[in-house]
């Protein structure tokens, strides 16, 4: 028998929305030069500020604010450029239940996510970088490693601060200025962020953020002042960009989509497993790159562990993004929904068999129900093209062979989880796996100290750890 959650809603009193936003260039708030764009809370609908829409010539304004800027801030010594990052992570933690709810408010993911996972891997992040300032000569790039001068960043709408975070942090502290671009339907993290960079005294020009949609991104990587280029996104996208800078000397990193296989052995900790395989997949309402979205379980426990799902998504809490209680908030935009909806319809035209806890979804906003597909073939599109969304793919397998096979059947090669007892199977499956993260009897766990990245249309470059350094600084290799 199971009971009812009282709402528990957290306050929106600590945010302040305003009407209306310009960019941020050279340590100030600016009008934009081109039009304005609406955001909208993707649970209920309603516009929550005007956006500037960043021209041509804003971008080049902003490029030349970050290239006054870097003269002073790549000559200055790390142990000072420290001091600000470590300022900045310490902000970030002072208003971390601010920017936690305004994250949710203009995301859609549950505040319990934004507030227990996003925002303190955030505050890592920059304290983690902040300690590698004055010790580059140690990173292992190179005795006197120096600068690359304007890094032109474009983040995603799924981890909006996170991304920020990832990219920031480790170009500043190796002494390079940035512009950055966040998504289009999630700019207000990043505009607070420039608040914080303010109240930090971070000298004007080190940090630009320019908002808009996918001209203003392609203005800035195609910027011919513009050194490197970092970009998160949809590989479309990605090849796009790289597109566009080859035969340019820009270094580039690309971390893009991915169609990730979470592996369940017979002997694998079955409680600890369902557990990692709902966070896998369903964490983030699905929006997740390196999610688990293949499901391979060894035919043996197929039945035990389906079953055992099944009854673990039925309790599962869709609804109010704000209410601690939620576990899946809402799909990020009409147009993301709309894709989903899409896909899971040609699942079953192709003759996969869809499945969905009974939820009563909100009449407002958008949403989608935890969803799971059995008797999916590797040849169904669910099976291989990226979803984005809280939907399960399961596939069965009968020996390890079979399963790294079916696990490396992909254009993809983000990440991969394997759940299992043995130890020497762990090993063995991760040096087979082709996938830049494997996870071990755990999923979606991140660390600033460890790299992350991909490989083959998953993207290339890392980010995190040492070798996230490797993207900031020149000739250096991670």
């Amino acid at each position: 028998m199971g009971f009812e959650y009282a709402p528990a809603p957290e306050s929106r009193s600590i945010v302040d929305i305003k009407a209306s936003y310009g960019l941020f260039l050279d340590g100030e708030f600016v009008d934009g030069r081109g039009s304005s764009f609406k955001t909208v809370n993707p649970a209920t609908e309603e516009t929550l500020a005007e956006i500037a829409e960043a021209s041509d010539a804003d971008v080049d304004l902003a490029v030349r604010a970050a290239r006054r800027a870097f003269r002073g801030w790549s000559r200055m010594s790390g142990k000072e450029r420290a001091k600000y990052l470590f300022r900045i992570a310490r902000i970030i933690q002072e208003r971390g239940r601010e920017l936690a709810v305004l994250e949710s408010i203009d995301n859609g993911k549950p505040i319990k996510e934004s507030r227990d996972v996003d925002v303190p891997i955030v505050a890592a992040h920059f304290f983690y970088y902040a300690g590698w300032a004055d010790k580059l000569e140690h990173a292992g790039l190179g005795a006197n490693p120096q600068p690359l001068g304007v890094a032109g960043q474009v983040i995603p709408w799924n981890f909006p601060l996170l991304m920020l975070a990832w990219k920031v942090a480790p170009a500043l502290a190796c002494g390079n200025t940035v512009v950055l671009k966040p998504a289009e339907t999630t700019p207000l993290t990043a505009l607070l962020f420039a608040e914080i960079c303010q109240q930090a005294d971070l000298p004007p020009g080190v940090v630009n953020i320019v908002t808009g949609a996918g001209g203003t991104g392609q203005a800035l990587v195609s910027h011919p002042d513009v050194d490197k280029v970092a970009f998160t996104g949809s590989t479309e996208v990605g090849k796009a960009i790289a597109r566009a800078v080859a035969g340019t000397d820009k270094k580039v990193t690309l971390e893009l989509g991915g169609k990730a296989a979470n592996i369940v052995f017979d002997d694998a900790p079955m409680d600890q497993a369902i557990e990692g395989i709902v966070g896998g997949i369903f964490f983030n309402q699905g929006h997740v790159c390196c999610a688990g979205s293949r499901l391979l379980v060894q035919e043996s426990v197929a039945d035990e562990v389906l079953a055992r799902l099944k009854r673990r998504m039925s309790t599962l809490r869709v609804g109010d993004p704000l209410d601690k209680n939620t576990d899946i908030g809402a799909i990020n935009s009409r147009e993301q929904l709309e894709r989903i909806r899409e896909l899971c319809e040609i699942g079953e035209a192709e003759g996969a068999e869809r499945w969905a806890p009974a939820c009563d979804l909100p009449s407002s906003g958008f949403w989608f129900p935890p969803t799971l597909f059995t008797g999916v073939a590797q040849a169904h599109r669910i099976a291989r093209e990226e979803v984005f969304g809280p939907v399960l793919s399961v596939l069965t397998f009968r020996t390890p062979a079979e399963a790294v096979e079916k696990a490396n059947n992909t254009p993809y090669g983000l990440s991969a989880g394997v759940w299992t007892e043995k130890g020497s199977r762990i090993l063995h499956m991760a040096s087979q796996l082709r996938a830049g993260v494997v996870w071990a009897n755990t999923f979606n766990k991140f660390d600033p100290a460890s790299p992350f990245g991909g490989y083959k249309e998953s993207g290339y470059g890392r980010e995190g750890g040492r070798q996230g350094l490797a993207a900031y600084l020149k000739g250096a290799e991670a």
